[in-house]
């Protein structure tokens, strides 16, 4: 059979690759085109990648805004691609602004729609419910809470675990020793605290300034940023400077969950780095920088208590959230201290982690997600939702 596949992000290539696999195991005569990232390149056939997340990811209102011709230029080429190629199946991963619209075209043409990924409609833009119902085939999540959640609103979902989990089991087979990262990083002994300040420039811009001033109170730990690599080294150095001069604080490129291994703690903007340090054992602890008025709007906005999907999942703080316009450097120094080693929060975040892996699932959901696809379109008694 023949699949589409779309991503628009680096989350979305990750598992829109594992994605690729599982599929091919279900169905070893698959083909497929994507839009999507290395990673589903490597998978799914550099030839078979139609358009690259890097030119089609605009976030922010005024980017958005500056691009409104590019975007409808990429959407018009995107659904001739679609058409050329003819697809069993169109599989919507994540990367909502786009990947709805995607879906209501899909649906006017009678093009079978699976969105893998839903988009977080429990936390805003709600009103997407009604689109993810009557545009969309069959929803797969990735968060247990969510069965629920969708299964209220008409809407019965299949889940089959994260597949973040796969990615964890993967890397940690090819970690290297602490003291061979020390060495390849030029990093000193000092205890290490792993800065995870986002995958955008606009993220990395407004938290990390606030990170790096929290390391200069912990002088005896050794701060290490977690770069991303598709953003410049040189960005991160202009927010890791003070002043003039550099700050203490390292960096290390592409080589996160290698970073996390070796920490005693780290430092988490939002988003998907806060599940996967929890699952991987790393005490955290979440800061994020908001507008002053976001402070003010949050409860009108913000249909959840939290923003880590650690909290969310767990339906409770289990690691701290610090979301404001300015940080308290001095609460947040109290509680760093109180996750690294001897510090009286710990263990009982630790003990939290076990519970949120056993709530997640183990290995193979790229698989299990992949099977279910397979069998959804080979199943005589498939229908389209309505």
């Amino acid at each position: 059979m023949k699949y589409y596949l779309i991503a628009g992000e680096p989350s979305g290539d990750l598992h829109g690759s594992k994605l690729i696999a599982g599929l091919r195991q279900a169905d070893p005569q698959a083909e497929f085109r994507f839009w999507g990232g290395d990673l589903m390149a490597a998978e799914g056939g550099k030839a078979n990648l139609a358009m690259h997340y890097r030119e089609a990811s605009f976030f922010g209102f005024m980017t958005v805004l500056r691009n409104l011709r590019k975007i409808g230029r990429q959407f018009a080429e995107c659904r001739a691609d679609v058409e050329r190629f003819a697809p069993d199946v169109l599989i919507l991963i994540d990367y909502p602004g786009f990947n709805m619209k995607m879906a209501k075209w899909a649906k006017e043409r009678g093009l079978r729609t699976f969105y893998y990924i839903a988009p977080k409609v429990w936390a805003w833009k709600e009103w997407r419910v009604k689109k993810l119902r009557r545009y969309v085939d069959r929803l797969f999540t990735i968060f247990p809470f969510e069965t629920e959640y969708f299964r209220a609103k008409g809407i019965e979902p299949t889940f089959c675990g994260n597949p973040l989990v796969d990615d964890i089991v993967a890397r940690r087979e090819k970690l290297i020793s602490r003291e061979e990262f020390i060495r390849r990083n030029n990093l000193d002994e000092r205890p290490i605290i792993a800065l995870l300040a986002g995958s955008r420039k606009s993220e990395i811009r407004e938290n990390l300034p606030s990170m790096v001033e929290l390391s200069k109170r912990m002088p005896e730990y050794q701060f290490v940023v977690t770069a991303v690599p598709w953003i410049d080294k040189r960005f991160y150095w202009a927010y890791m400077a003070d002043g003039q001069h550099a700050s203490d604080v390292r960096y290390v490129c592409d080589q996160t969950q290698q970073t996390l291994a070796v920490a005693e703690a780290a430092v988490v903007t939002s988003g998907t780095a806060t599940l996967e340090t929890a699952l991987m054992g790393i005490p955290e602890m979440v800061v994020y920088h908001v507008p002053k008025l976001y402070e003010v709007l949050r409860p009108f906005v913000l249909k959840i208590p939290y923003v880590s999907l650690v909290n969310i999942n767990l339906g409770r703080e289990a690691v701290r959230e610090l979301v404001c316009a300015k940080l308290d450097l001095a609460e947040a120094e109290r509680e760093l201290r109180s996750i690294v080693s001897g510090g009286e929060k710990r263990a009982k975040m630790l003990s939290d982690f076990d519970e949120l892996r056993a709530l997640i699932g183990g290995e193979g959901a790229s698989e299990r997600f992949a099977a279910k696809m397979v069998n959804a379109i080979q199943n005589s008694k498939f229908k389209i939702q309505n």
